[in-house]
């Protein structure tokens, strides 16, 4: 399992990469693309949209089940990954670059102070 430790993470199993001072891309972690299986379909409706922190953005479709996908911080979506409506498996791929969801100004940098390190997230979930 794949754990990047230029990111941060969340609870909830998305990963940030910050790209300046305000501006984040955000995705689903290796482990959470493992546990949910075969991505079959990625919806985000949320662009332009101001989100609060833990707001749901979106929902990744599996063959077995349904996941919403958390805000790991308040702020604004800025841009949806438009590869992910032809290739949804891309997430499977590729979790941590072409598999990317969405790009997103920070409200808040407290926020980012939040997330956890890639240690901690080891930890969360056993690895």
């Amino acid at each position: 399992m794949n754990f990047p430790d230029n990111l941060k993470y969340t609870k909830e199993h998305e990963w940030v990469k910050l790209l300046d001072d305000n501006t984040v891309v955000v995705g689903i972690t290796d482990h959470a693309q493992g546990e949910l299986g075969d991505v079959v379909y990625v919806e985000i409706e949320t662009e332009g949209e101001e989100l609060e922190k833990d707001a749901v953005f979106g929902t990744v479709e599996a063959v077995k089940t349904v996941a919403d996908l958390y805000l790991p911080v308040a702020g604004k979506v800025l841009e949806v990954n438009e590869k992910l409506a032809d290739n949804p498996e891309l997430v499977n791929q590729d979790p941590y670059g072409d598999g990317w969801m969405i790009k997103m100004s920070v409200a808040n940098s407290e926020d980012l102070a939040e997330l956890m390190p890639v240690a901690e997230y080891k930890d969360l979930v056993g690895a």
